[in-house]
């Protein structure tokens, strides 16, 4: 059998993901499988053609390849993931695919790379994009998507988390991004004509929208649970990040850097300056939702598919409005993006990689993508408003969606960012300073974070970065 042979970075790089796995989260993205992404049939006779290339040739040697995308027994667009792949077949003789597993977990495709085994194709999701580039077990594939017509159908941004020092290890298959939703019909009553810009802006809209839409709440802040969830967003905007991942693999806590004592200090005025969220700061994610769905809130953050939670529950689509992040002080305001890319082993040979290219390009043409939407939508299964491919109108797969809705989410993703490293373990820690300042009127946003980077450190990251540093050698 042929082992993995890889270099001491590689292997370095190994070990700390699998120490991560258990730690490591990003909302809406599992393990880098995308049903919604994957679903919809399309009218008998409508072949997906594989847009980048013609057909091969009768006489073309077979090269096979192996790929994880075979559906679960119960999943609910297995059909349409075969019908696809049966056209495929159809398609490309020349190319013998044997489906495996879908579902198959981070750990078991480390186990995979490392016993020689890795698929050729396979579909990680954005943040083990990341990881797996660093490890230099995805193929850089640049060449071949710029010498694809198909690369200009992609929306900008798209290839962002594939993408290391120029070169491209990933296409696109799904993505979601994150933005503020807000209620036209309130802002519209409020005088408002224009979106606010920044933090400043964003408070006086908020304050205005309650003042002139007596009994509603111009924001509603999560300060429950999971807290820091939206909180890292603020961060960012205020030009830094709640952990830092150091080149050996460590980890650093920047729980008292400035920009989070800001962003902060920025929620504390939302609560007690301003006055514009809601009384109950720890009431659940969709007690909050629910505030915006009825009307009773202006402005709620949200990713792109909570579209479908507002309308599913009796909001008028009319009124649903969506736009990037106002800028914080650091003039940015990127969008928590997640969802998943399709990659190729880097020790495929030459002809496994152009089949492997072959294929990918096949699921991502117009036809396959309007074909999963149309399952979707004829199966009542849900479909994300928002797609990695210009050429397809999601409009026509849900109903009554504004005109405007799904530009403004195509450009809050052109600025991407992942959520915080160890978020799924560090996450308590971060919670507690955001819910006292919320709470507790006189708490001081830097006394707070210091008290919680003390306990992190001694808690979780000590112990991490021990653990690290023992099983690279170090």
């Amino acid at each position: 059998m042929k082992r993995y042979k890889g270099s001491t970075h590689k292997r370095a790089a190994l070990l700390t993901m699998s120490l991560a796995f258990g730690l490591l989260t990003a909302c809406g993205s599992g393990n880098g499988n995308d049903p919604a992404a994957e679903s919809a049939s399309t009218p008998a006779g409508n072949t997906p053609a594989a847009e980048n290339t013609a057909g091969p040739s009768k006489e073309a040697a077979i090269v096979e390849i192996t790929v994880w995308d075979k559906p679960a027994p119960d999943a609910a667009t297995k059909a349409v993931a075969e019908e696809l792949q049966a056209k495929f077949d159809a398609a490309y003789p020349n190319i013998k695919v044997t489906h495996e597993d879908e579902t198959q977990t981070p750990e078991k495709f480390l186990a995979a790379v490392a016993g020689g085994e890795q698929p050729d194709v396979f579909r990680p999701s954005f943040p083990k994009m990341q990881e797996y580039v660093q490890a230099g077990i995805v193929a850089d594939i640049t060449d071949l998507i710029n010498a694809s017509p198909d690369k200009d159908r992609f929306i900008d941004g798209a290839f962002n988390m594939a993408t290391r020092d120029g070169k491209i290890y990933g296409v696109p298959l799904s993505m979601y991004s994150t933005g503020v939703y807000y209620n036209k019909k309130l802002f519209e009553t409020a005088g408002i004509t224009s979106l606010p810009a920044t933090w400043d802006e964003f408070a006086a809209t908020a304050k205005t929208v309650q003042e002139k839409n007596p009994g509603t709440i111009g924001f509603d802040i999560l300060g429950m649970d999971w807290g820091d969830w939206h909180f890292e967003y603020y961060v960012w905007q205020a030009g830094g990040d709640l952990t830092e991942l150091q080149p050996d693999g460590t980890v650093k806590l920047n729980f008292t850097s400035e920009a989070t004592v800001k962003a902060l200090q920025y929620y504390k005025d939302l609560k007690w300056t301003h006055k514009v969220v809601q009384s109950n700061v720890l009431q659940s994610f969709e007690e909050n939702n629910k505030d915006f769905y009825s009307g009773k809130s202006a402005m709620i953050l949200g990713a792109s598919d909570a579209y479908n939670t507002f309308v599913g529950q009796g909001m008028d689509p009319s009124v649903i409005g969506f736009m990037p992040y106002p800028v914080g002080p650091a003039g940015v305001g990127p969008s928590q993006v997640g969802g998943s890319f399709w990659a190729i082993s880097p020790s495929a040979t030459p002809e496994k990689r152009q089949a492997a290219f072959d294929y990918i390009m096949f699921m991502s043409s117009k036809e396959a993508f309007e074909t999963r939407l149309q399952f979707n939508k004829d199966n009542g299964l849900g479909v994300n408003p928002f797609t990695v491919v210009k050429d397809v109108d999601t409009s026509n797969y849900v109903e009554g969606m504004p005109a405007d809705f799904l530009s403004a989410i195509r450009k809050a993703a052109e600025t991407q960012q992942l959520e915080y490293y160890l978020k799924s373990s560090l996450s308590p820690y971060v919670v507690k300073p955001i819910q006292k300042v919320l709470l507790d009127q006189n708490a001081d946003p830097l006394t707070e974070l210091k008290a919680a980077e003390q306990l992190a450190q001694k808690e979780v990251i000590d112990k991490y970065n021990a653990d690290i540093l023992s099983k690279s050698g170090k």
